[in-house]
C-alpha cells in the first residue's frame, strides 16, 4: 500500500456514512460485535452498505463469523477475531496468526475494540499481511503513532467519538488530516 488505509470504525448512520466519504476516509466498519455501544441490526448495516454504493469499502465486524454471517454476501470484507473461510477477510488480533493466507488485511488490535492503546510489539512487521494499527488512536496521537511503527493503515473507533457510539464529524476530520498530513512530509 502506497498511501495509507484509513478506516473509521463504528458506523452507525447514513449520516456518519457521509462523512466518512467526504473526508477521504478509504473504509468504514459496522459492528456487529453484541455488547458494543456501536452494534448495528443487519438491515441498518444493510441499509448502509446500499448507501456507500462502492464509494467507499465497507467492512463487517465481528469476534466470530457467526456475528457478521448475514452481511458476509453485502459487504468488501469480513473482519474477525478468529480465522475463517471467506472471500475478503481482516483478521483482528493482538498475537501473529498462524497463517496469513487468504488474508487482505491484519489489524494489529489488542484492545478488542476498547479503544485502549498499548504499545506495539516489533514482530508486527513480521506478519506478511497488510499491517492496520488499531485501538487508542485518536487525532490528537495518530500521526506520532504512525511515525513510531509504520503501518500500513489504522483503524479509529472511540478516538472520534463525542461520546460512546456516536461519531463527531470534526474529530474525524481531525483525524483524517492528521493521518494524511504524515504523508505529506
Amino acid at each position: 500500500m502506497s498511501e495509507l488505509f484509513v478506516k473509521v470504525c463504528g458506523i452507525t448512520t447514513v449520516e456518519q456514512l457521509r462523512w466518512a466519504i467526504e473526508l477521504g476516509y478509504d473504509a468504514i466498519g459496522l459492528m456487529r460485535v453484541p455488547h458494543s455501544n456501536r452494534l448495528i441490526d443487519v438491515e441498518t448495516a444493510r441499509e448502509l452498505v446500499k448507501h456507500a454504493d462502492g464509494r467507499i469499502k465497507t467492512f463487517a465486524v465481528g469476534l466470530t463469523l457467526e456475528h457478521v454471517k448475514p452481511l458476509q454476501d453485502v459487504v468488501d470484507t469480513v473482519q474477525l477475531y478468529e480465522p475463517a473461510q471467506v472471500d475478503s477477510l481482516a483478521l483482528a488480533s493482538a498475537t501473529p496468526p498462524e497463517s496469513t493466507d487468504g488474508l487482505d488485511y491484519w489489524f494489529y488490535d489488542p484492545s478488542h475494540g476498547t479503544g485502549t492503546r498499548t504499545e506495539v510489539p516489533d514482530w508486527v512487521h513480521d506478519v506478511k499481511a497488510p499491517f492496520i494499527l488499531a485501538g487508542g488512536l485518536n487525532p490528537e496521537n495518530v500521526a506520532e503513532v504512525i511515525a513510531a511503527y509504520q503501518p500500513d493503515g489504522v483503524d479509529v473507533s472511540s478516538g472520534v467519538e463525542s461520546r460512546p457510539g456516536q461519531k463527531d464529524y470534526h474529530l474525524m476530520k481531525g483525524f483524517i488530516e492528521a493521518v494524511r498530513g504524515t504523508q505529506q512530509q
